[in-house]
């Protein structure tokens, strides 16, 4: 069990009764003004992974625009904090305190990668008695699934475990048992390896064969050796956990050094920011090259699919508030894209949370977070999979869908074994 509290006090919000809602002044004063409730970000709006923040965060601003516009919660507009951490352990750190102690934000939302949020965990514990929670950060790794971190934490997307696993057994499924990991050398990387080994296990496999590279790595940078050495292993497929600049400076250099195999890349990748990065300057053909053979697993449906209901909210919010990073933050050169899978996941988590702030009624606490999270069960997102959080779940979806390039872009796949067998 995670939850550390006790079901106390009694109120009534939007005609439900929730037992536990009762907020102190103390308490429900942090991050919440008359006018505002606070949240904090701290995400990498420069470096090359920069388009990870910057999409993410476009994608929840569409949506806690049409909120505000609307009346906000309560009469309280949603206002975001943010700070740049250029996908860097230490800078996050530093925000996160600064978010904390100087800003005192109501919560933390929105956070970018594993090696950031890894660190962050164990300051959230320290200052648990402030009841700071971090909401939907941009990760599938581990420690903030399970303790001792896990119960400062919510997750709404699948894991990287479970993105592994589906990708392991896919490959499996269509016979390419002998699968090779190329990976970034840091926490993100090896949760990401672990959950391929673990994968590979289940069906009697090993890793076939492994290459490693720096997080901050540029699409400039060769990938000759890692693809020597994986070339060396005679892998059926390798499966790639990095950010897009590295992982397309891999993709590219094993298509020119002839490992002519499935490249598969974890949803953290940025699919939008790595096709780009190969199709940049070459005609549609030569493009194909480089992107035929690439499978990203995702977390969220296909933005294409307006079947669905919240890809058609997204598709309308993402083009009617068009939202900008506030200039302050731009350092760097970047194109927005109209729309990503990154921006569909940060729409999503904006539209939970708003969900939860609801429920936290008119005198929003921190005190009562994790209590309201726990009232959201079978929740209608708009999406084929319903919401639900409880004590011992404490990550609100757990699909995992599939995509190839075709055409120049990122769709669904259908069938493995005619793709790939």
């Amino acid at each position: 069990m995670f939850t550390r509290r006790s079901l106390i006090g009694g109120s009534i919000v939007g005609g439900l009764t929730w037992p536990w809602l009762r907020a102190s002044a103390e308490t429900a004063s942090a991050g919440v003004t008359d006018s505002e409730i606070i949240l904090g970000m701290s995400a990498a709006f420069s470096g090359p992974s920069r388009g990870l923040g910057i999409e993410l965060y476009r994608g929840a601003s569409a949506y806690f625009e049409h909120v505000n516009r609307a009346g906000g919660i309560s009469g309280r507009r949603i206002a975001l904090k943010l700070y740049d951490d250029g996908y860097q352990p230490d800078a996050s750190v530093n925000n996160t305190m600064k978010l904390m102690l100087e800003d005192q934000v109501f919560l933390l939302f929105g956070y970018v990668g594993t090696p950031t949020v890894t660190r962050v965990l164990p300051i959230l514990k320290k200052f648990q008695d402030e009841d700071v929670f971090l909401f939907f950060p941009f990760t599938g790794a581990q420690p903030q699934r399970q303790p001792p971190y896990g119960e400062f934490a919510f997750n709404l997307r699948a894991s990287y475990a479970q993105e592994t696993a589906g990708l392991v057994e896919n490959f499996v499924q269509v016979g390419r048992r002998r699968i090779g990991v190329f990976y970034q050398a840091d926490a993100y990387g090896r949760s990401g390896w672990a959950g391929v080994r673990a994968a590979l296990a289940r069906h009697g496999e090993r890793i076939a064969g492994e290459a490693t590279y720096r997080r901050g790595t540029q699409f400039t940078a060769t990938m000759r050796g890692q693809v020597e050495l994986l070339q060396a292993a005679e892998p059926d497929a390798v499966i790639c956990i990095g950010a897009y600049a590295a992982c397309a400076a891999f993709a590219r250099d094993a298509v020119d050094l002839g490992l002519r195999v499935p490249i598969a890349n974890l949803s953290f990748v940025g699919s939008e920011s790595m096709l780009g990065l190969l199709s940049e300057g070459r005609d549609p053909a030569d493009a194909d090259r480089y992107t035929s053979l690439l499978v990203n697993s995702q977390v969220v449906p296909s933005y294409h699919d307006t079947s669905i209901p919240a890809v058609r909210e997204y598709r309308e919010f993402m083009q009617l508030y068009n939202p900008d990073v506030p200039a302050e933050l731009v350092t760097e050169q970047y194109m927005p894209f109209d729309y990503s899978f990154v921006s569909l996941e940060g729409f999503l988590n904006a539209k939970i949370m708003v969900e939860i702030l609801r429920r936290l009624g008119d005198e929003p606490a921190r005190g009562n977070l994790e209590r309201a999270v726990m009232t959201l069960r079978d929740f209608e997102l708009g999406i084929s999979e319903r919401v639900t959080f409880a004590e011992d779940r404490r990550q609100g979806l757990q699909q995992v869908y599939y995509t190839v390039v075709d055409d120049g872009r990122f769709v669904t796949l259908g069938d493995w074994e005619e793709r790939f067998s």
